[in-house]
């Protein structure tokens, strides 16, 4: 993919941080999931898609080395995107998004359709209804045995969290989940490094409905291109989440991968990928 060249831009708050690297003519800016996770568990996409496109990605507020201040909102979420856009000097880009950042991809679209050239939402939270999030929840804490349930309960409880902070509670029943996420739970990888501000991810959940049916009826209309990949074995409902997104729309595309969960490039490598080039005009 080549060397990757940093880059900040100014937004309310501070600033934004992230790389670029590749000489292809299209930009795609990579939007990382969470809300509040850190942005470089994207790197394997990255690595993925850099062959037939210039990649960006950059951390979403929350998180050093960007501003740790808000407002951590949808609305926030959709300018950052946009300052993002400005500062690579991209007027139009192929916006790539995973979980929440397949959701805030399609927010990009429908709210600003001409700077995106097309969007691909990899495994996102849905933008109709609640998105999937009640079927993946119960989802999740199916694949999990029970003593890891008992541990995430006590991890739940305000003396767990009191005593060893939320944020830190928190991402020990991150890495108790991690192994739901994949089609096969026993084979899932290592849990990466992870990062997560629980401020950025509070904040953002609880806005996430806001402007939401606005969103589905832009999208409606056709004039955004955008794609969705769902993993048929994830514990994110493919049909509530990912089709239910994609037949809002004339102009939409839906990939089911075959034996892959919440991240299809890590279990059906290419697969993402080709949903791209299919999509990309």
């Amino acid at each position: 993919m080549g060397r990757r060249e940093r880059f900040a831009v100014s937004v309310v708050g501070g600033e934004l941080v992230g790389w670029v690297a590749g000489g292809a003519d299209r930009g795609a800016l990579l939007l990382h999931g969470g809300p509040g996770l850190n942005f470089d568990y994207l790197d394997g996409l990255a690595a993925e898609l850099g062959a037939d496109v210039r990649v960006a990605s950059y951390q979403q507020r929350g998180l050093a080395p960007s501003t740790l201040s808000g407002p951590f909102t949808v609305g926030q979420a959709v300018e950052d995107v946009l300052a993002v856009l400005d500062g690579l000097q991209w007027p139009r880009a192929v916006l790539v998004g995973h979980s929440w950042g397949g959701y805030l991809a399609l927010r990009v679209a429908a709210a600003h359709p001409g700077r995106v050239e097309c969007a691909l939402a990899v495994e996102p939270l849905g933008i109709v209804g609640d998105g999937g999030r009640a079927a993946f929840e119960a989802e999740i804490n199916a694949r999990v045995p029970k003593v890891g349930r008992e541990r995430l309960r006590v991890l739940d409880g305000q003396v767990e969290k009191r005593e060893r902070g939320p944020g830190e509670a928190a991402l020990e029943g991150l890495g108790i989940v991690w192994p739901a996420y994949f089609a096969d739970p026993a084979a899932a990888p290592a849990m990466p490094e992870i990062q997560w501000s629980l401020e950025a991810y509070e904040g953002i959940m609880s806005d996430v409905a806001r402007g939401a049916e606005d969103a589905c009826a832009e999208l409606s209309l056709g004039r955004s291109r955008y794609g969705v990949v769902s993993g048929a074995a994830s514990p994110m409902p493919w049909g509530q989440a990912g089709l239910a997104s994609v037949e809002l729309s004339p102009a939409a595309t839906f990939t089911l991968v075959a034996e892959a969960g919440h991240f299809p490039w890590l279990e059906a490598p290419g697969s993402v990928r080709d949903a791209l080039a299919r999509l990309v005009p």
